[in-house]
């Protein structure tokens, strides 16, 4: 089926080759991943329960969650919450079929409950937590448009995405899934609110890494050093795996011992104590914060999977950009990809997919892009395998 997909090269001056590149991720912990991490439980609740009931995924968004930062008293050896967290869901949803109502604010709040449990494991979401589901009905227009036997595009809007992976970019996103997977097995102190910042600068990258530490699991102000030393000592070590560049790393610069200032944390996450966080101001589809490439600021955590373009779009760019370069075998250098829907147009029929390709030195990009638009074409027709994709685990939105 013809599309409109428009392959040209790419205006830029390559990642690698600018001289300065800023790269962050917000981690698992942080309130807005938080945020964005139980939206998608939330529409993964509903989207279940819905396939359960009547076969097929049904208008929602669960797009709008709200973190509240509680209040605490950290110490070595301890600490309390004095307030609790709360966490309001927003959103809209199928709330009854033939006028049977459906249990969604409990599959909702359920949702919710067991992601906190599933992340924080300093953290108690039926003692410590509070939730607040306020998930309504959704619009007669936009549930139209669902219902319709062929998926339409709910929004008139763009997703865009870009491969391959800078160094600096992957030494990010490895840093952060290590600190909060590998490193934090090893050293319970390590809490989930971990947050990576780098600044390229030439050849030069700066790592400067904030790691909310649990007072429960340091004696004093000497291990809570010894903690902040292995996690630079560590990444340091993962460093040289994924860079050949110089990596410098700060950990918690902001503590001042002389003062009794420490990042020390009940819970391991920083919403304990009056960090707030919202859907879609963290990281975007990747996983990463990145000024030096294309992004969007769709929150895309949330959204339903069928037809909300803001969501599939931006997956779809990334997933048409990684295979572009992965199929090119050594002949594309970047590639940028920006995919545009119409409101109440098939999903699969984009008003344009525009790609970006930057060739490798000494390739044209003739060269490159017929495959470019098949792989394109490939994806748009294979569209409707995202929602099981995203359900089962295989795709992630932040």
């Amino acid at each position: 089926m013809a599309r409109n997909l428009v392959v040209e090269a790419l205006p830029t001056v390559h990642i690698e080759n600018q001289a300065v590149e800023l790269v962050e991720r917000k981690g698992i912990g942080h309130p807005d991943s938080i945020a964005d991490g139980i939206s998608e439980s939330v529409s993964r609740g509903l989207s279940r329960m819905y396939l359960d009931e009547f076969g097929r995924i049904l208008h929602h968004n669960t797009d709008e969650t709200q973190v509240v930062g509680g209040a605490s008293e950290p110490k070595f050896g301890g600490g309390k919450l004095t307030a609790p967290i709360y966490i309001l869901l927003v959103g809209r949803a199928t709330t009854e079929v033939n006028g049977e109502k459906l249990p969604f604010r409990q599959i909702a709040i359920d949702a919710a409950q067991n992601y906190i449990k599933s992340v924080c494991a300093h953290l108690d979401p039926v003692k410590q937590v509070e939730f607040d589901c306020r998930i309504g009905p959704g619009s007669v227009d936009l549930r139209g448009v669902f219902e319709q036997e062929a998926v339409l595009a709910n929004d008139t809007s763009f997703g865009v995405g870009f491969a391959p992976l800078s160094d600096t970019e992957r030494l990010v996103l490895e840093t952060e899934r290590f600190i909060t997977t590998k490193l934090k097995k090893k050293v319970h102190a390590v809490g989930e609110d971990v947050k990576v910042m780098a600044c390229r600068n030439g050849q030069d990258i700066r790592l400067t890494i904030a790691a909310a530490l649990v007072g429960s699991e340091i004696a004093d102000g000497d291990e809570y050093q010894s903690v902040c030393d292995t996690i630079r000592d560590q990444v340091a070590d993962l460093a040289t795996k994924l860079t050949t560049r110089s990596v410098d790393i700060d950990v918690n610069t902001a503590d001042d011992p002389e003062l009794g200032r420490y990042y020390l944390t009940v819970t391991g996450c920083s919403m304990e104590a009056g960090d707030d966080g919202s859907v879609g101001r963290g990281n975007r589809v990747n996983g990463l914060i990145t000024p030096n490439r294309p992004m969007s600021l769709e929150a895309a955590a949330g959204k339903n999977p069928v037809n909300h373009v803001g969501k599939i779009y931006n997956l779809l760019s990334n997933l048409i950009a990684q295979d572009v370069v992965k199929e090119a075998g050594g002949n594309v250098k970047e590639i940028h990809v920006r995919i545009l829907s119409q409101i109440g147009k098939p999903v699969d029929q984009p008003q344009v997919a525009s790609l970006q390709i930057l060739p490798a030195d000494g390739v044209k990009l003739a060269t490159v892009r017929r495959d470019a638009e098949a792989i394109a074409n490939r994806w748009f027709e294979n569209i409707d395998t995202i929602p099981q994709k995203l359900l089962t685990g295989k795709l992630n939105v932040f």
